[in-house]
Protein backbone atom coordinates (compact mmCIF):
# COMPACT_ATOMS: atom_id res chain seq x y z
CA UNK A 1 0.00 0.00 0.00
CA UNK A 2 1.13 3.33 -0.69
CA UNK A 3 1.83 6.20 1.56
CA UNK A 4 2.26 9.80 2.13
CA UNK A 5 5.65 9.27 4.19
CA UNK A 6 6.98 6.66 6.39
CA UNK A 7 8.00 7.25 9.90
CA UNK A 8 10.65 5.60 11.45
CA UNK A 9 10.22 4.68 15.75
CA UNK A 10 12.27 3.64 18.03
CA UNK A 11 10.81 2.11 21.51
CA UNK A 12 13.19 2.37 24.54
CA UNK A 13 13.36 1.89 27.97
CA UNK A 14 14.25 -0.64 30.80
CA UNK A 15 13.59 -4.28 30.21
CA UNK A 16 10.46 -5.43 31.39
CA UNK A 17 8.51 -2.39 30.77
CA UNK A 18 6.20 -3.35 28.27
CA UNK A 19 8.04 -2.24 25.06
CA UNK A 20 6.75 -5.57 22.70
CA UNK A 21 3.56 -5.80 24.34
CA UNK A 22 3.11 -1.94 23.23
CA UNK A 23 4.01 -2.57 19.68
CA UNK A 24 1.97 -6.00 19.61
CA UNK A 25 -0.84 -3.96 21.08
CA UNK A 26 -0.40 -0.88 18.41
CA UNK A 27 0.15 -3.26 15.07
CA UNK A 28 -1.98 -6.65 15.88
CA UNK A 29 -4.22 -5.62 18.39
CA UNK A 30 -3.55 -8.40 20.85
CA UNK A 31 -1.84 -8.74 24.28
CA UNK A 32 0.80 -11.60 25.16
CA UNK A 33 0.99 -11.73 28.77
CA UNK A 34 4.21 -13.66 28.55
CA UNK A 35 6.82 -12.62 26.24
CA UNK A 36 10.29 -13.15 25.92
CA UNK A 37 13.07 -11.22 26.43
CA UNK A 38 14.08 -9.26 23.01
CA UNK A 39 17.18 -9.93 21.94
CA UNK A 40 18.34 -7.23 19.52
CA UNK A 41 16.03 -5.67 18.27
CA UNK A 42 12.09 -6.46 16.70
CA UNK A 43 10.35 -4.74 14.32
CA UNK A 44 6.60 -3.96 13.52
CA UNK A 45 4.63 -1.32 11.26
CA UNK A 46 1.13 -0.01 10.49
CA UNK A 47 -0.77 2.23 8.76
CA UNK A 48 -1.93 5.68 10.27
CA UNK A 49 -4.10 8.36 8.46
CA UNK A 50 -2.97 11.75 9.64
CA UNK A 51 -4.46 15.35 8.03
CA UNK A 52 -6.22 12.77 5.30
CA UNK A 53 -2.63 11.46 4.54
CA UNK A 54 -1.70 7.82 4.75
CA UNK A 55 1.16 6.99 7.32
CA UNK A 56 3.27 4.33 7.29
CA UNK A 57 4.61 3.54 10.90
CA UNK A 58 8.05 1.43 11.00
CA UNK A 59 8.75 0.69 14.59
CA UNK A 60 12.01 -0.55 16.17
CA UNK A 61 11.10 -2.36 19.46
CA UNK A 62 14.75 -2.57 21.08
CA UNK A 63 15.99 -4.94 24.18
CA UNK A 64 16.82 -3.04 27.63
CA UNK A 65 19.07 -4.89 28.72
CA UNK A 66 22.38 -3.18 29.81
CA UNK A 67 24.44 -5.34 26.91
CA UNK A 68 22.39 -4.66 23.93
CA UNK A 69 22.56 -0.82 24.56
CA UNK A 70 25.00 -0.44 22.08
CA UNK A 71 23.07 -2.20 19.03
CA UNK A 72 20.41 -0.12 20.58
CA UNK A 73 22.12 3.37 19.75
CA UNK A 74 22.71 2.26 16.22
CA UNK A 75 19.03 2.59 15.48
CA UNK A 76 18.85 5.96 17.16
CA UNK A 77 20.40 7.42 13.92
CA UNK A 78 17.51 7.62 11.51
CA UNK A 79 14.60 7.84 13.84
CA UNK A 80 11.52 10.73 13.68
CA UNK A 81 10.12 9.47 16.83
CA UNK A 82 10.93 7.30 20.34
CA UNK A 83 8.66 6.17 23.00
CA UNK A 84 10.32 6.03 26.21
CA UNK A 85 8.93 3.59 28.39
CA UNK A 86 8.83 2.86 31.79
CA UNK A 87 6.12 1.17 34.74
CA UNK A 88 4.67 3.16 36.85
CA UNK A 89 4.52 -0.42 38.98
CA UNK A 90 8.42 -0.42 39.18
CA UNK A 91 10.76 2.88 40.30
CA UNK A 92 13.96 2.43 39.10
CA UNK A 93 12.24 2.19 35.24
CA UNK A 94 11.42 5.21 36.49
CA UNK A 95 14.37 6.43 37.37
CA UNK A 96 16.33 5.38 34.57
CA UNK A 97 14.70 7.66 32.05
CA UNK A 98 17.10 10.26 32.21
CA UNK A 99 20.14 7.93 31.49
CA UNK A 100 17.88 6.66 28.28
CA UNK A 101 16.89 10.29 27.43
CA UNK A 102 20.68 11.01 27.63
CA UNK A 103 21.56 8.75 25.18
CA UNK A 104 18.67 9.10 22.57
CA UNK A 105 19.97 13.11 23.28
CA UNK A 106 23.17 12.00 21.81
CA UNK A 107 22.86 9.69 18.89
CA UNK A 108 19.49 10.38 17.23
CA UNK A 109 18.71 13.86 15.77
CA UNK A 110 17.93 16.92 16.98
CA UNK A 111 14.17 17.49 16.10
CA UNK A 112 13.28 13.59 17.12
CA UNK A 113 9.97 13.64 18.77
CA UNK A 114 10.10 11.76 22.30
CA UNK A 115 6.77 10.51 23.45
CA UNK A 116 6.95 9.42 27.29
CA UNK A 117 4.83 6.27 28.41
CA UNK A 118 3.89 4.73 31.44
CA UNK A 119 2.97 1.61 31.02
CA UNK A 120 0.67 -1.06 32.99
CA UNK A 121 -1.91 2.02 34.13
CA UNK A 122 -4.13 -0.85 34.77
CA UNK A 123 -2.11 -1.82 37.86
CA UNK A 124 -2.84 1.41 39.62
CA UNK A 125 -3.12 -0.70 42.41
CA UNK A 126 0.50 -1.60 42.68
CA UNK A 127 1.36 2.38 41.48
CA UNK A 128 4.83 3.44 42.29
CA UNK A 129 5.56 6.16 40.02
CA UNK A 130 2.10 8.85 40.01
CA UNK A 131 1.10 10.41 36.86
CA UNK A 132 2.50 13.90 38.44
CA UNK A 133 5.86 13.24 38.23
CA UNK A 134 5.32 11.61 34.61
CA UNK A 135 4.10 15.20 33.59
CA UNK A 136 6.45 16.34 35.76
CA UNK A 137 9.40 14.68 34.18
CA UNK A 138 8.15 15.27 30.44
CA UNK A 139 7.90 18.82 30.97
CA UNK A 140 11.12 19.40 32.14
CA UNK A 141 12.75 17.50 29.31
CA UNK A 142 10.35 18.70 26.52
CA UNK A 143 8.47 15.17 25.76
CA UNK A 144 5.30 14.46 25.46
CA UNK A 145 3.52 12.30 28.08
CA UNK A 146 0.28 9.91 28.33
CA UNK A 147 -0.17 6.89 30.85
CA UNK A 148 -1.57 3.70 29.07
CA UNK A 149 -1.91 0.06 29.02
CA UNK A 150 -0.74 -2.35 26.74
CA UNK A 151 -2.60 -4.94 28.42
CA UNK A 152 -6.11 -2.94 28.02
CA UNK A 153 -4.87 -1.00 24.84
CA UNK A 154 -5.73 1.84 26.87
CA UNK A 155 -4.08 5.17 25.05
CA UNK A 156 -1.70 2.72 22.82
CA UNK A 157 -3.45 3.78 19.71
CA UNK A 158 -3.30 7.65 21.16
CA UNK A 159 0.53 7.56 21.74
CA UNK A 160 1.51 6.35 18.35
CA UNK A 161 -1.12 8.26 16.64
CA UNK A 162 0.09 11.54 18.69
CA UNK A 163 3.81 11.14 18.17
CA UNK A 164 3.11 10.88 14.59
CA UNK A 165 0.90 13.79 14.10
CA UNK A 166 3.76 15.70 15.97
CA UNK A 167 6.05 15.03 13.46
CA UNK A 168 3.12 15.58 10.46
CA UNK A 169 3.49 19.13 11.89
CA UNK A 170 7.48 19.08 12.60
CA UNK A 171 7.37 18.25 8.53
CA UNK A 172 4.73 20.90 7.84
CA UNK A 173 6.90 23.98 9.63
CA UNK A 174 9.31 23.15 7.69
CA UNK A 175 11.78 21.49 10.60
CA UNK A 176 13.40 18.30 8.26
CA UNK A 177 14.74 18.34 5.07
CA UNK A 178 12.51 15.14 4.29
CA UNK A 179 14.71 14.28 1.76
CA UNK A 180 17.67 13.39 4.29
CA UNK A 181 16.61 10.33 5.07
CA UNK A 182 18.49 10.11 8.29
CA UNK A 183 15.88 12.02 10.09
CA UNK A 184 14.10 9.23 9.93
CA UNK A 185 11.18 10.18 7.03
CA UNK A 186 10.46 8.93 4.18
CA UNK A 187 8.34 10.49 1.43
CA UNK A 188 6.27 8.72 -0.66
CA UNK A 189 3.79 8.78 -3.10
CA UNK A 190 1.61 12.74 -3.07
CA UNK A 191 3.74 13.41 0.21
CA UNK A 192 5.38 16.23 -0.98
CA UNK A 193 4.51 19.14 1.83
CA UNK A 194 2.20 21.82 -0.02
CA UNK A 195 2.50 25.47 0.25
CA UNK A 196 -0.99 25.05 2.71
CA UNK A 197 0.53 23.03 5.87
CA UNK A 198 -1.81 21.02 7.48
CA UNK A 199 -3.98 20.77 10.24
CA UNK A 200 -2.33 17.78 13.27
CA UNK A 201 -4.07 14.56 12.95
CA UNK A 202 -6.51 13.05 15.49
CA UNK A 203 -6.51 14.51 18.77
CA UNK A 204 -5.30 12.30 21.60
CA UNK A 205 -5.82 12.83 25.05
CA UNK A 206 -3.75 14.66 27.02
CA UNK A 207 -3.59 13.25 30.27
CA UNK A 208 -2.77 9.24 31.46
CA UNK A 209 -5.41 7.37 31.58
CA UNK A 210 -4.99 6.35 35.80
CA UNK A 211 -5.85 10.18 36.64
Amino acid sequence: MSYAYLFKYIIIGDTGVGKSCLLLQFTDKRFQPVHDLTIGVEFGARMITIDNKPIKLQIWDTAGQESFRSITRSYYRGAAGALLVYDITRRETFNHLASWLEDARQHANANMTIMLIGNKCDLAHRRAVSTEEGEQFAKEHGLIFMEASAKTAQNVEEAFIKTAATIYKKIQDGLFDVSNESYGIKVGYGGIPGPSGGRDGPSAAGRGCCN
